[in-house]
């Protein structure tokens, strides 16, 4: 019997390259130049990943050329490397973001229980926030905070505030640019503020709305972050003033930042795990 002949590992590359009857070659080998370098600890050189493939360097280089210039590949500053583009992870946000309503509805549901208030779950999308689930309140007197749905109220409600408070200082700008309106006579509308504000919720790990969105509404915010420690969403309880005291506060507080750090080491994020420093306990 013919002994049978195995393909190395860039003829098998190549080969699935090549792609099937309605595949597009060019595309199906960029994608394998992504899936590469990501096999490759997320950084390579040109002559590494054409031998990985099985591609020749010039069809490598151009296709590198194209995934740079969109933005899913990048140059390595000072080193002969290529690496995964910022395209990557914001593909890979949009991604998680469809799938974390899913995964936070059990969180959203424990909070309620325990609480009896109005949850919401948001995420960043351009310089909006949009509400991706909320669970009303148990009780006859509840918030309206809305519905499902955008928002241009980063500055004013406690899960814009636990999702800004992550953000380097100019996507907060970026994000602000049309302005920071005012909504009651506690919103916050100068930047500088803001900042300050922002660095207390990065420090404690939660975001407070004392009726800075509503008059007569208080909100408790904190952040989900995924295994990168980049922010993906936020989780908040809603309570109207009636029942707003610091006692009903605190047990928002607690609920939501114990949900959002077990959402968040459920996607890796390091700081969440078992065995990780919490956010300060502070007074509210």
């Amino acid at each position: 019997m013919d002994a049978k002949v195995i393909p190395g590992p860039g003829k098998t590359r190549a080969a699935r390259a090549g792609g099937g009857r309605n595949s597009i070659q060019s595309v199906d080998r960029a994608l394998l130049l992504l899936e590469t370098i990501a096999e490759t600890g997320g950084e390579a050189t040109l002559t590494e990943l054409a031998t990985r493939t099985g591609l020749n360097i010039s069809t490598c280089h151009h296709l590198l050329a194209t995934l740079i210039q969109r933005g899913f590949a990048a140059k390595v500053p000072g080193r002969r490397l290529y690496a995964l583009g910022a395209r990557i992870l914001y593909l890979g946000h949009a991604c998680l973001q469809v799938d974390l309503p899913r995964r936070a509805q059990p969180f959203i549901e424990r909070i309620s229980q325990a609480t009896g208030e109005t949850v919401h779950l948001a995420a960043l999308q351009g310089d909006a926030v949009v509400t991706l689930l909320m669970r009303e309140a148990r009780h006859a007197v509840r918030v309206d905070t809305g519905t499902v749905g955008k928002s241009d109220a980063a500055h004013a409600t406690a899960t814009g505030k636990a999702m800004l408070a992550w953000l380097p200082e100019d996507e907060i700008r970026r994000i602000l640019a049309g302005g920071m309106e005012r909504f009651t006579e506690t919103t916050i509308t100068d930047f500088s503020a803001l900042v300050e504000e922002l660095r207390l919720v990065r420090r404690n790990g939660f975001a407070l709305d004392r009726e800075e969105f509503q008059p007569g509404v208080t909100c408790v915010g904190a952040a989900i972050r995924d295994h990168a420690g980049a922010v993906v969403g936020a989780i908040s309880a809603s309570a109207p003033g009636m029942r707003a005291n610091e006692k009903h506060i605190a047990l928002m507080r607690d609920e939501v930042v114990s949900a959002t750090r077990a959402l968040s080491a459920e996607l890796g994020e390091p700081q969440s795990q078992p065995n990780a420093q919490g956010p300060q306990a502070v007074a509210v």
